[in-house]
């Protein structure tokens, strides 16, 4: 029972609703791109994930990575898997020819990435930072640090780490204490402590480059006084650099990817960007990182979907209604509750997300200058959603796909209990959901009293007519957001406790906009369509009537 790629229902949606090439061949780079090279790049993605990939995900899980003596040693078949995999091009498929990339669009590395993820969360974990290290170094590092680095890590011969968090400051970036202090040849010596770094060492490649966030020594207080640092694994004359893993954790999922403890002991590093600055150049990476892990989410939804539908098309069980016999389980309305609500939020947020990952392109290399403006409103807007919604949902999902085996479920054997312990940590890596929700809200969302929103729902419902029920969910929304605006104005903390309401009734929003726009494409799409009418979309009231009881508290009225 492994994941097998679904490169039909794939490409339904990036040929036949959201039309990409289409959209795609409008910008210079992709001017030859269209149907057939598309699909030959997916179809030739999917088959290595399914034939090498794919098989490690038990093994990964069962055996894990193994620290010993400060070295961590991967689980059978990674390395070798990851060797094939960066010398088959596949990181540098969306990076610049220059930088040895394939230069093409990031919408093909987006399915590459929900593919690998839903065959092995725990093996794409380490490849999963390479493009966003590619995109901070690219657009921050000084010439030299790119010549020695840059292609590197944009064919994925090198992987990268992201060194934030330390034990006093999870989210609050502002309490990192590692320091960093100059030297006469222009580098810097690096010493502090660095907790829960993905891939902080391994065995998949010779060299590993850390970007890491420290102080230097004259810096201000808080956020504003970090710097961003790489500091490789090995030096350039091959030397080891004073980076150390201390242990790596014991999880309650991803055994396969080591979750690292590392200590920089006066570390040599080189400034990527300017002092003081630091975290303007990581919120490149870690922006590129909250798109695939809204991608994590609708993966590891789609391989427990796939696992639960297939255990329920064997399965005999009772007499479902109106049956005279023992039935299979999908004949029963539970079960097909349970699947056809899964494969409502796994279609419609792959929709949302590719049309992401189009706009990414969009933002890049559009000559309209209103035109880069709209998509970047959109990723604006857009990937806070996908990154809290569609990983609580990949959590909660798999969950519910735990539930069609029954007792079977609950043991190894089945792989599915897998899935949901993977599942659980990408509703808090790369920014809490509840961080996503706040950043959504009051960043984005009510500085402008709402503009930018009103702005991206009129850019859905110019992509053709909307049902009358969708585009009620959108007034509702722009009458809701001004109201939030006005009442924020005199209860500060207001926003704070309805954050997550709003970010979800929007994610509902965006669901049914979704569902709509496949509904009116896919003649075969009625089960999935039933199911967000009549159990998912409910939700969107609910979350309303939340938030209108804490207006009502302030006193705020109907604008």
């Amino acid at each position: 029972m492994d994941y097998q790629p679904r490169l039909d229902e794939i490409k339904r949606l990036l040929f036949g609703v959201l039309q990409a090439p289409q959209h795609l061949r409008a910008l210079l780079p992709f001017a030859e791109i269209d149907v057939d090279l598309m699909q030959q790049v997916l179809d030739e993605a999917g088959k290595f994930v399914a034939h090498e990939i794919a098989p490690l995900q038990r093994v990964g899980d069962e055996v894990g990575a193994r620290f010993e003596g400060g070295q961590v040693t991967m689980p059978p078949g990674f390395r070798a898997a990851y060797q094939a995999f960066w010398q088959a091009g596949w990181p540098a498929l969306a990076n610049a020819p220059e930088d040895g990339g394939q230069g093409l669009p990031a919408v093909l590395e987006a399915v590459l990435y929900e593919m690998l993820t839903a065959a092995n969360h725990g093996w794409t974990m380490a490849p999963g930072l390479l493009h966003g290290a590619y995109e901070c170094l690219r657009h921050h590092g000084g010439d030299e640090l790119k010549a020695r680095y840059l292609q590197k890590i944009a064919t994925g011969e090198w992987l990268a780490t992201m060194c934030l968090t330390e034990a006093q400051a999870g989210s609050d970036l502002g309490l990192v204490r590692t320091k960093a202090q100059a030297q006469t040849d222009g580098s810097y010596r690096i010493t502090g402590g660095k907790i829960f770094i993905s891939g902080g060492e391994h065995d998949l490649t010779d060299n590993i480059v850390h970007l890491v966030l420290a102080r230097l020594p004259d810096a201000p207080a808080g956020p504003k006084g970090l710097s961003l640092f790489l500091a490789p694994k090995l030096l350039p004359d091959g030397t080891r650099n004073g980076v150390f893993c201390e242990r790596i954790e014991e999880k309650m999922g991803l055994h396969g990817s080591p979750t690292c403890v590392l200590r920089f002991e006066e570390a040599t590093g080189w400034l990527v960007g300017e002092a003081n600055k630091g975290l303007n150049a990581m919120f490149v990476m870690m922006n590129a990182a909250r798109l695939h892990v809204g991608l994590q989410g609708i993966a590891l939804l789609e391989a427990a979907w796939q696992k639960a539908s297939a255990y329920a098309a064997e399965r005999r069980q009772m007499r479902a209604p109106g049956a005279s016999a023992t039935s299979l389980i999908q004949d029963h309305p539970a079960i097909q509750r349970i699947l056809t609500t899964q494969r409502a939020w796994i279609d419609g947020g792959r929709l949302l997300a590719y049309r992401t990952a189009i706009e990414l392109d969009m933002i890049k290399h559009h000559p309209d200058a209103a035109r880069r403006e709209a998509g970047q409103r959109w990723c604006s807007l857009v990937t806070p959603v996908l990154k809290a919604a569609w990983t609580r949902q990949g959590f909660l999902g798999a969950s519910d796909c735990l539930q069609v085996f029954g007792g079977h479920g609950y043991v190894r054997e089945w792989g599915i209990e897998q899935i949901v312990r993977d599942a659980r940590i990408t509703m808090i890596y790369e920014g809490t959901n509840e961080i996503q929700a706040i950043d959504l809200l009051l960043r984005k969302v009510l500085p402008n009293g709402g503009v930018a929103l009103g702005a991206l729902l009129d850019t859905l419902a110019a992509d053709g007519p909307l049902p009358a029920e969708v585009q009620q969910r959108f007034e509702q929304l722009r009458a809701l957001t001004r109201r939030l605006a006005q009442a924020a104005a005199g209860q500060a903390e207001l926003p704070y406790w309805v954050a997550d309401d709003f970010l979800q009734a929007l994610a509902l929003a965006l669901l049914g906009w979704a569902g709509a726009r496949i509904g009116a494409a896919q003649q075969d799409w009625q089960a999935p369509a039933r199911a967000l009418r009549h159990w998912v979309l409910p939700e969107f009231a609910l979350r309303l009537q939340i938030i209108e009881q804490h207006l009502s508290e302030t006193g705020t009225t109907h604008a």
